[in-house]
């Protein structure tokens, strides 16, 4: 059974760090290709950052390029996104997602940056 578990997320002021993870269970996270989605109030759900199956390649969006990484543990079968310097405006709930077989998404960690 495919899950996905997402933590770390939490109230930081501007400027700050945090670092998600993302535990997968029922397949292996090395095997594809991972998200992070974000979704801000009232508003739609954005993509953040994918890292690739095959070379564990990554991109992410223009909006936190230079400031968020993503990676990959392959021994704990994890996924996790790194942010720095950290905006008000990158408040939302922020989501793992990967594509086996269909999509499937955590239950989303609120992240909130205020000061």
């Amino acid at each position: 059974q495919v899950q996905l578990v997402e933590s770390g997320g939490g109230l930081v002021q501007p400027g700050g760090s945090l670092r998600l993870s993302c535990a997968a269970s029922g397949f292996t996270v090395s095997s594809y290709s991972m998200n992070w989605f974000r979704q801000a109030p009232g508003k739609e759900r954005e993509w953040v950052a994918v890292i690739s199956s095959v070379g564990g390649i990554t991109n992410d969006a223009t909006s936190v390029k230079g400031r968020f990484t993503i990676s990959r543990d392959n021994a704990k079968n994890t996924v996790s996104l790194q942010m720095n310097s950290l905006k008000p405006e990158d408040t939302a709930v922020y989501y793992c997602n990967g594509f086996i077989k269909r999509n499937y998404w955590g239950q989303g960690t609120q992240v909130t940056v205020s000061s």
